[in-house]
């Protein structure tokens, strides 16, 4: 039983090492930034800060989320984890990045869900409606779920990206 539990960390080390995440939030997710990057860093990820790096009551989420969306889009970084008020905001400035799949997500079933079905690339949660205990355990849930390819999965994909190129 030992050396299975010794395999199963040593997979989810080397998928820690391969996986990078990005993190940004305005002021409504500044404080859930802080803690989220402290147990990402914690458990081995390697993690970009895409801002803010100091708390400005006025800033715009837009100035955060969109740099860290095009990072993903781009393939600079694998997942991107971005953090408003609601959430909301962040999942629409998300969104208008071509090649990115932002979700709100507020439950672990969408969490795994949005990447294995939708191969969600982006997961957004609200830093004043989200406790930090969930959203540790959301973006776990999210960081460690694949993209199931399968024919239903990617002919929805291909109809998204034609969406995204005003083909459709």
């Amino acid at each position: 039983m030992e050396s299975v539990n010794n395999m199963e960390n040593n997979s989810a080390d080397h998928r820690r090492e391969e996986m990078s995440i990005g993190i940004a939030a305005d002021h409504g997710g500044f404080e859930l930034k802080g803690q989220l990057m402290a147990a990402l860093t914690f458990a081995g990820y390697l993690v970009k800060d895409f801002g803010a790096h100091e708390l400005i009551a006025n800033d715009d989420y837009p100035d955060y989320v969109v740099p860290l969306a095009r990072s993903v889009s781009r393939g600079e970084i694998t997942r991107g984890l971005a953090i408003c008020g609601s959430g909301v905001g962040a999942c629409v400035a998300a969104n208008k990045v071509p090649g990115v799949r932002a979700a709100l997500i507020s439950d672990t079933f969408s969490a795994h869900q949005g990447v294995e079905d939708d191969d969600m690339n982006v997961m957004c949660v609200g830093g004043r409606v989200t406790g930090s205990a969930l959203a540790w355990e959301l973006v776990q849930t999210f960081m460690n779920a694949d993209f199931k390819v399968n024919e239903r999965f990617t002919r929805r994909l291909a109809k998204v990206a034609a969406l995204e190129k005003g083909l459709e």
